[in-house]
C-alpha cells in the first residue's frame, strides 16, 4: 500500500459499525476507509486485525469501542491493556511502516451516536433496548443486516429523515464534555473527535 496515501482502517466489533462507516466513505472521499470488523466480539480477535492493518500499511487504525462490554473483568483490564500496546504510534521505518492506532469510545454502543444525529441525551441506559426505543421515536431503526442493507448506507438514511451528522458531532463532543466536568461513566460518545479526526486527515 502506497504510503503517499492516507489510509484509515475502522475496526468496528461488529456489522453495526461496518454499515455505518462504510456509508461515510462518500462523505471522505479523498481519504481511503476501510470497515472492517473480527468474526469474533472479543478483544484477541480485534487485537489480531489491528496487526493485520499494521503489516498492510493503514496510515491510521481507528477501533470503535462499545464499552457496555468492557466495564467488568476480565474485559476490563485486557481492554487497557490493549490500549497502553497501542498508546504510542507504530514506526518501522525500515519496513516502510508508520501507523497510529487509536480507540474510540461510546457507551453504551455506537447506537447513541446515531441518536445524536436527532437529539442530546444523558440519560442512563441500563441496556440496548431503551436506546433503540429511543432511536426509534426519532428514526425507524432496527439493529439487523437486512435492515442496514435495505437502508443503501446509514448516514445517508439518517439524513434523509431529519438528523445531522454535525449534530451527532456536536452532540457527541457535549457528552464528553460532560463526562469529563461530572465524572460520568456512562452515556457518552468518542465518536465526534472521530469525525473531526477523519476531516482534519482528508486535509492534510
Amino acid at each position: 500500500m502506497g504510503k503517499q496515501r492516507q489510509t484509515a482502517l475502522i475496526l468496528g466489533e461488529g456489522p453495526t459499525e461496518f454499515f455505518y462507516f462504510k456509508s461515510l466513505c462518500d462523505v471522505f472521499k479523498r481519504l481511503t476507509i476501510k470497515p472492517d470488523y473480527p468474526k469474533h466480539t472479543n478483544l484477541k480477535e480485534l487485537e489480531a486485525k489491528i496487526e493485520e492493518g499494521i503489516a498492510m500499511g493503514y496510515s491510521h487504525i481507528f477501533c470503535i469501542i462499545d464499552m457496555d462490554t468492557k466495564d467488568k473483568e476480565p474485559e476490563c483490564s485486557q481492554y487497557q491493556k490493549l490500549k497502553a500496546k497501542y498508546a504510542k504510534p507504530i514506526n518501522k521505518p525500515k519496513k516502510g511502516i508508520y501507523c497510529e492506532v487509536e480507540f474510540f469510545e461510546t457507551h453504551r454502543c455506537t447506537e447513541l451516536f446515531f441518536l445524536y444525529y436527532f437529539r442530546y441525551t444523558s440519560r442512563p441506559y441500563e441496556t440496548q433496548d431503551p436506546l433503540l426505543k429511543d432511536i426509534n421515536q426519532c428514526v425507524e431503526y432496527r439493529k439487523t443486516i437486512e435492515f442496514f442493507i435495505k437502508t443503501k448506507g446509514l448516514h445517508g438514511y439518517f439524513e434523509r429523515h431529519g438528523g445531522s451528522l454535525e449534530k451527532a458531532v456536536a452532540n457527541a463532543n457535549r457528552s464528553i464534555d460532560e463526562k469529563l466536568k461530572n465524572d460520568r461513566d456512562y452515556t457518552y460518545s468518542e465518536l465526534g473527535r472521530l469525525i473531526e479526526k477523519l476531516e482534519s486527515i482528508t486535509k492534510q
